[in-house]
């Protein structure tokens, strides 16, 4: 019996997001790196059978195991008609075993442990670091090419010709999905981090030109992020600080949009649809975050993230002497920008407009942004001209729809 087009449409990219990371995984535990194209083919290929399947015999009562029993069939498929893998590959896993032998297990605990292999050995050094955060997007949380350019703000040849020689130096490094050593994974950890917290912020705001935020990607940050946070070798005070982080923004996600889906900036949101379950978590990872004396770029933006979800009007000063601390330990033109406006919650727009333009950030929507906010209410034709250069730059559609409503509101005052 078929089923609703609507209904298949919407869950199958939901289940990609999910579950193609997972399935890719453990394929490659079981075939190795050098075949990881064959394991995301077969991963593919569930999915489209999927989407066929579904639309003529409806949606499975549980879709995600539905999903890894193709897959698992697929698997056992290939090894049996291809003989590179029958002479190869079941040597390689076990002498005894025939292709039918081999078990394709799903279960939780080889899910987990094949993903934590392979954020790891997929962030390997022989790549330099921006290689690595495009293949782990891609391998480990199914980004396509278009998505990792936006999140780079780069052009869509350039990331494809930079994964194409990331997976080649794999291959000659002689790439195996395997247990890391405690070494491998310290001097790792830091890449890994910074992929998932790239991930994260790319579904709390999205480059995207339509969508403004991801919360399947957020979602998917935070699992990523639990999985080093339950591993005894990767539970540290920065993975916590960045957990908390993560929590603490992702409270406030329901107050961000209406229902018409536009943005809400952060002084006219509806303090009464933060989510306090999930500030209480980033409250318990805080708290982890601090067992030694490390203090992290994460650890600053977790705190800054804290303060964003109280309702004391003293937070500003706290968050200022923040921003100064994150900016002098790592500067970003994001962080300088969103301190100029912590800078002028107190002391003023006046003063906050000379700080901002130190910045010399002309071509950045958000400084526009932040100018224009600035000047609302000093100089509405200043204001004007700052949020045109912002809807000029800014390639999302949401926040070209804000600065239009500001644009509009200012022009009504005159």
């Amino acid at each position: 019996m078929a089923t609703d087009e609507n209904a298949v449409n919407k869950l199958i990219p939901h289940l990609f997001r999910q579950e193609y990371a997972k399935m890719t995984a453990v394929l490659s535990r079981y075939f190795g790196w050098q075949y990881i194209d064959v394991a995301e083919d077969i991963a593919s290929e569930t999915f489209l059978k999927a989407t066929e399947y579904w639309l003529q015999h409806g949606i499975p009562a549980n879709p995600s195991a539905w999903l890894y029993a193709v897959a698992r069939n697929k698997a056992k498929d290939y090894l049996k008609r291809n003989q590179l893998f029958e002479t190869k590959i079941k040597d390689a896993i076990k002498p005894a075993e025939t292709a039918t032998d081999i078990e394709f297990e799903f279960n939780d605990a080889i899910i987990a442990d094949s993903q934590l292999s392979m954020i790891f050995v997929v962030c390997d050094p022989i790549n330099p670091a921006p290689a690595q955060i495009c293949l782990a997007l891609q391998i480990l949380c199914g980004f396509s090419v278009e998505e990792i350019a936006n999140a780079f703000l780069s052009q869509v040849e350039t990331i494809k010709k930079r994964l194409l020689r990331a997976r080649a130096n794999l291959r000659t490094e002689g790439f195996q999905l395997r247990t890391l050593s405690h070494t491998e994974i310290s001097t790792r950890l830091d890449v890994v981090l910074k992929t998932i917290y790239l991930l994260f912020n790319e579904g709390y705001f999205s480059q995207g030109e339509k969508e403004f935020i991801r919360k399947d990607l957020c979602s998917e940050a935070i699992r990523l992020t639990l999985l080093l946070a339950e591993n005894n070798l990767t539970n540290i005070p920065r993975v916590n600080a960045l957990l908390a982080l993560m929590c603490y923004q992702s409270s406030r996600l329901n107050a961000r949009t209406n229902d018409a889906g536009e943005a809400i900036l952060y002084e006219d949101q509806d303090r009464d649809l933060w989510d306090p379950f999930l500030i209480e978590k980033g409250n318990y990872y805080f708290w982890k975050a601090f067992v030694n004396q490390e203090v992290s770029t994460y650890h600053l933006e977790a705190a800054i993230a804290y303060w964003h979800t109280t309702r004391t009007g003293d937070k500003w000063p706290q968050i200022l002497q923040l921003y100064n601390q994150l900016l002098i330990m790592e500067y970003s033109p994001v962080s300088a920008i969103n301190r100029t406006f912590a800078f002028a919650m107190v002391y003023g727009n006046e003063q906050a407009i000379k700080e901002a333009e130190k910045l010399d950030l002309r071509e950045n929507s958000y400084y526009h942004g932040l100018m224009g906010f600035l000047y609302s209410g000093m100089d509405s034709t200043l204001a004007i001209a700052h949020y045109q250069q912002a809807l000029a730059l800014t390639r999302s559609l949401v926040e070209k729809q804000v600065f239009t409503q500001k644009i509009a509101q200012l022009a009504n005052s005159f």
